[in-house]
């Protein structure tokens, strides 16, 4: 073959500490863009970015080069410093992060979900989500890491 072809995208979710309601709803659109920026600083697309008080929630899109938790990590660290110096010196992400892969055909079904963040913490809390993601992807896990 002449040419790389991929497609490969994302839906990321990852807390704060002790997921505690540290991201202000003033000021979380800005929190948000400056994740989507970071993310198409790294040559990726962030589709969209959205969550609560306390966690985020990205559907991008990355390219084959990328090592995503380099990428987590690099995120993260670089938003958490953001934070801290224009919002609230207490803020620090949670360790760790989920990832799922999204086929094509279930983007706009993520995208949706995420756009619609505050209304589904209306009924579910975060613990409940990433449990229900987890299954639904078929990922094992220990439940003293979701706690």
């Amino acid at each position: 073959m002449g040419s790389t072809f991929f497609s490969l995208h994302y839906h990321i979710v990852f807390s704060t500490k002790e997921r505690r309601p540290l991201i202000n709803a003033g000021w979380r659109p800005r929190v948000h863009s400056y994740l989507g920026g970071i993310i198409r600083r790294m040559n990726g697309v962030a589709e969209i970015v959205g969550g609560v008080a306390d966690h985020v929630h990205l559907l991008a899109s990355l390219r084959p080069v990328h090592c995503l938790a380099d990428l987590m990590r690099d995120m993260k660290k670089d938003s958490s410093n953001w934070v801290k110096d224009n919002f609230d010196r207490r803020f620090a992400w949670q360790e760790g992060y989920a990832a799922f892969t999204v086929g094509p055909t279930a983007t706009n079904f993520v995208r949706n979900y995420i756009a619609n963040q505050e209304t589904h913490h209306g009924k579910h809390s975060f613990v409940d989500e990433l449990k229900e993601l987890l299954e639904k992807a078929g990922v094992d896990y220990d439940e003293k890491y979701l706690l």
